[in-house]
């Protein structure tokens, strides 16, 4: 069995890195878009989060899923061959090349993209609204974390299929399929239109807190550095 710290290492890394490249895109990509009164609309935050998920995706997601996914199935083959996680990543490498981590490239950038395109698209449209004429109104962290959730219970809803997609391309029978489309077809013709939703509930409870956590966390930085920032 594949150690608990490895792969909680994975998901460590995995989650610190995301965080900070989605957070650090999105802020670049909302200074540029905001208008002349500093305030980003609904529509520029949904292509400002597509942007932030598209860059999180090519450095950190992808790479770092294929790893993990590949962990995964090996230790539950009849025959594991990885021994730790360096010497894992170097067999991979070894057989496949850097080809070999960035597996089901396609289908994460689709389901990374439109992950935190809802999600911020969300959050901005839910912030605007409990803002609305008044851009200086404080957001109690409980509201915020109350957008949150529904942030990212509409990213379940938005985009689990595509999140099937991408863990059976990043998966050790990935050859199977020719490509994202092939894979999403032979899903539907094999196993039908459910199985695009597996494991939405468990995933469902997850993504809430998760998302609701993250954006108080954020929230509650950029207020700070506002703060600092004004002083300095």
């Amino acid at each position: 069995m594949l150690p608990v710290c490895i792969r909680g290492n994975l998901w460590w890394g995995k989650q610190n890195s995301s965080v900070s490249c989605r957070f650090g895109m999105f802020e670049f990509l909302s200074n540029i878009a905001k208008d002349s009164s500093g305030k980003l609309d609904n529509k520029r935050s949904l292509l400002c989060g597509l942007g932030a998920g598209v860059a999180e995706a090519v450095l950190v997601v992808c790479p770092m899923e294929t790893i993990k996914v590949k962990f995964i199935h090996d230790q539950s083959s009849l025959n594991p061959k990885y021994k730790g996680f360096f010497q894992g990543v170097r067999e991979i490498v070894r057989e496949q090349g850097l080809r070999g981590t960035y597996q089901g490239l396609t289908a994460t950038v689709l389901k990374q993209g439109s992950n935190q395109a809802i999600r911020f698209f969300v959050m901005t449209s839910l912030r605007n609204w409990y803002l609305g004429d008044n851009p200086h109104r404080k957001m109690n962290p409980l509201i915020t974390a109350a957008f949150g959730a529904t942030a990212g219970a509409a990213s379940v809803f938005g985009n689990t299929p595509l999140d099937v997609v991408k863990t059976r391309m990043q998966g050790l029978e990935a050859h199977k399929y020719k490509n994202t489309l092939d894979c999403a077809y032979q899903i539907l013709k094999k196993e039908g239109l459910l199985a695009f939703y597996k494991g939405t509930v468990p995933r469902l409870g997850r993504v809430c807190l998760d998302v609701a956590i993250v954006f108080v966390i954020y929230e509650e930085v950029v207020n700070v550095l506002n703060k600092v920032w004004k002083t300095a």
